[in-house]
């Protein structure tokens, strides 16, 4: 997974997601969830790249953050609970799809 598409496609494969555009900027994606409207991933483009905000376990935070150099502290969100993956090609698409499923689980709640 390395572009916008790929990671808007894969989040609406989710119940009850859409894809929102909340500060009337293109380059800002959030996908949400319908129910509660909660954002369970935040997709835009920054240095170049596409980067996804995920909400993440904190007790899993830094096992992502130590895996992949590409899994960084959230830019612009709260970095305890968020993290961003940088989509340059070195996480595997299969983890991708983990820490954005364990996103959208986290912001679903019960």
């Amino acid at each position: 997974m390395t572009t916008r598409e790929e990671a808007i496609r894969y989040c609406l494969t989710f119940p009850e997601v859409y894809e929102d555009y909340p500060f009337e900027d293109p380059n800002w994606t959030c996908m949400r969830i319908r129910t509660s409207r909660r954002i369970f991933a935040w997709i835009f483009e920054r240095q170049g790249r596409i980067w996804i905000n995920v909400k993440c376990d904190p007790s899993w935070r830094e096992f992502w953050r130590s895996a992949y150099e590409s899994v960084v502290p959230a830019y612009h969100m709260n970095k305890v609970h968020w993290n961003s993956i940088i989509l340059d090609g070195s996480v595997p698409r299969k983890e991708i799809c983990r820490m954005i499923g364990e996103s959208y689980d986290l912001c679903k709640g019960k």
